[in-house]
């Protein structure tokens, strides 16, 4: 049965690297759906791949065409920058799985539009120093490196990914992260002896 597989987990927790990872296994046959969002790309970025780089007026297209499936806003250090899943013909849920990676309330809402079975959390998790060690660098990679907005999410995702929140979503499987490869493994022999 097809479903939707969220990626979910605080700043720096490695979840860009495995969506790409889990999107080469050929066994799982997922596709990926590709966000909207109106923040600047970072270097190294493509649109169509990491995201859909549109700006507000865009957005405001979609919402007033009824293709929101959920939006987020965050106020940043450079201002306010939205993300956003649209409903732009790209997923056909009775057809295929997918895999996107997003936010607690995202996947909430992704659950509400799609419906609760459909939409499947996995949740990667990671000691606080390490994630943070590894934003840094890939900050420092950037042409003009944005330490204000790295300090903002690593402080916000305290709040965003709490206890709690994980909880209260109904998130109670963990995949640490301190060995790539074996939680990559991990969440691929879910995904295969559950879903497929």
């Amino acid at each position: 049965m097809s479903k939707i597989f969220c990626l979910l987990g605080k700043s720096g927790c490695g979840k860009d690297t495995i969506f790409k990872r889990l999107m080469d296994h050929k066994k799982l046959n997922l596709k990926p759906i590709v966000s909207y969002t109106t923040r600047p790309k970072r270097d190294g970025e493509t649109d169509g791949v990491e995201y859909y780089f549109i700006n507000k007026r865009k957005l405001k297209q979609y919402e007033s065409m009824g293709r929101i499936i959920e939006v987020r806003k965050y106020s940043t250090v450079n201002g306010d920058w939205y993300y956003s899943t649209i409903d732009d013909g790209q997923i056909s849920i009775k057809e295929n799985s997918y895999l996107i990676i997003v936010t607690l309330d995202a996947y909430k809402s992704l659950q509400q539009y799609f419906g609760i079975d459909m939409v499947i959390p996995i949740y990667i998790t990671l000691d606080d120093g390490i994630r943070l060690e590894r934003a840094l660098k890939r900050e420092e990679k950037e042409e003009n490196p944005n330490y204000n907005e790295l300090c903002r999410r690593f402080l916000a995702d305290e709040n965003d990914f709490s206890v709690e929140k994980l909880k209260n979503a109904g998130i109670n499987r963990l995949y640490y992260n301190y060995d790539i490869d074996q939680c990559i493994e991990s969440i691929e022999a879910d995904i295969l002896n559950e879903y497929i």
